[in-house]
């Protein structure tokens, strides 16, 4: 009989949408509290059924969950790092119903430093073996670049340790913070440095001082590209390739770059194989459609500047610089599964507050 019930069971609805996800999570919330509290069966009774339905939603949706108090159980949603999947997370999280015995949170909140401990791989991180000191350069005063100074540093143990020095911030700053507020970072060992050390529990103060800072300077600043010249740009690749680039010259020395400090690229291939890596006048139409379509949803009076694009051997690329992370990466998922059949798009989003990557092309 049970042979006949799994045969006959009604197979669930695929996950299409934030209320589909959590219609879905009322009709097990239950058995999932029970399991949590009880700590039995996590892994095969929640974690099993709860990966592939976030899955279907989103991909890059991972979660923690534990006890937030005796009657509550805290299911808090990461990407882990992944800056592109934020946005995700919190509409997923915003869309929540009011679940009694469950508190839903978007991104692991920051902590008090002194309840942190973090075990990784071996290594101890806490607030009494790390430190930090900023690295201030003359020529980017709004960048943030910072050198974490590790008590127990092994050279040969570099990757490991950088990446529980992110785990121990994601605890102490809350992972948002984490993710977007420092530019650059660096591990060393106390031998390695002769500058003033300050200790690690005074980074968040240091940080929410500098983004101040940095609000106070640039809020408002905005950019019509309206009437800007763009410029021509043609070379050729170490194998003979073309390269052919339309690039805003005009915006490229523009002064207050830093305050749209996100690099977005958006990437589409093409088979250019009959065309010298060129695209055929058919698919030169549809990437540009693609292209005004992003444009149209990413204006530059809302914060996302379209630096231009370039054209190489069976890849065009889209650049924008923009004020924000968060729409740029929504837009982009649905470009991606809206041409999903046709061009196999991929996207990077990165802080690049003077947009060196871009430097190619200013004027020498």
């Amino acid at each position: 009989m049970g042979f006949l019930d799994k045969i006959l069971r009604k197979k669930e609805a695929p996950i299409q949408s934030n209320n589909d996800f959590w219609n879905w999570f009322l009709k097990h919330e239950k058995e999932f509290f029970k399991i949590v509290k009880n700590r039995q069966n996590i892994h095969q009774g929640f974690f099993d059924k709860l990966a592939p339905k976030l899955d279907e939603m989103h991909g890059g949706i991972y979660f923690v969950t534990g006890m937030f108090d005796d009657h509550t159980v805290e299911l808090i949603l990461t990407p882990d790092g992944a800056i592109r999947n934020i946005y995700a997370i919190e509409e997923l999280v915003n869309a929540a119903p009011s679940i009694q015995g469950w508190k839903i949170t978007a991104l692991k909140p920051s902590s008090d430093i002194q309840n942190i401990g973090v075990d990784y791989e071996g290594f101890k991180f806490n607030k009494d073996n790390l430190k930090f000191y900023p690295n201030i350069h003359d020529g980017y005063p709004d960048e943030i670049d910072l050198t974490v100074v590790y008590e127990d540093f092994v050279e040969e143990k570099r990757t490991i340790l950088t990446n529980g020095v992110y785990i121990f911030l994601d605890n102490y700053l809350g992972e948002l913070h984490s993710v977007t507020l420092i530019d650059n970072m660096k591990i060393v060992g106390p031998n390695e440095i002769s500058e003033e050390l300050i200790p690690i529990e005074k980074l968040k103060d240091y940080l929410i001082w500098r983004e101040k800072e940095f609000v106070e300077k640039y809020e408002g600043t905005r950019h019509n590209t309206e009437n800007d010249n763009y410029s021509s740009f043609e070379a050729t690749t170490k194998d003979g390739g073309l390269i052919i680039a339309i690039i805003n010259s005009d915006i490229l020395q523009w002064d207050k770059k830093a305050s749209h400090p996100w690099v977005f690229i958006i990437t589409i291939p093409f088979d250019g194989s009959n065309n010298n890596g060129m695209p055929d006048q058919e698919t030169y139409q549809l990437l540009n459609e693609i292209e005004d379509e992003i444009v149209s949803k990413l204006k530059d009076v809302e914060g996302y500047l379209n630096i231009g694009r370039e054209t190489s051997t069976n890849k065009r690329e889209i650049f924008f610089a923009c004020k924000d992370f968060r729409k740029p990466t929504k837009v982009a998922d649905e470009i991606v599964e809206k041409y999903a059949e046709t061009f196999d798009v991929s996207y990077e989003i990165y802080k690049d507050k003077y947009w060196r990557t871009f430097r190619a092309y200013e004027p020498r």
